[in-house]
């Protein structure tokens, strides 16, 4: 199945890239880079600067999918490990 806006939280978000909204740290607000890394709490983005690991339960993502739309999701949402989100319930998806 291929990723689109309304599976993207139960998908493999590495490699996609990001664009940082939406954050209590200001210092990360419009952050853009690619998605190298995730764990349970983090984020990993490859910037033009270098590495940044951003907390995803204080974070609105925009992931830009490989189909080009662009896809806002708020970080709590992904506040799980990766392979557990496909078995969750989620609201809006």
């Amino acid at each position: 199945m291929s990723i689109n806006e309304f599976n993207l939280v139960r998908h493999e978000l590495i490699g996609l890239k990001v664009e940082i909204v939406k954050c209590t740290n200001k210092q990360n607000i419009g952050l853009k880079g690619t998605v190298i890394d995730e764990t349970y709490n983090i984020i990993k983005i490859e910037t033009k600067d270098g590495k940044k690991s951003i907390p995803k339960n204080i974070t609105v993502f925009k992931f830009t999918l490989p189909n080009g739309k662009n896809v806002k999701v708020d970080g709590k949402l992904l506040v799980s490990r990766p392979e557990d989100r496909i078995k969750k319930k989620f609201p809006r998806w």
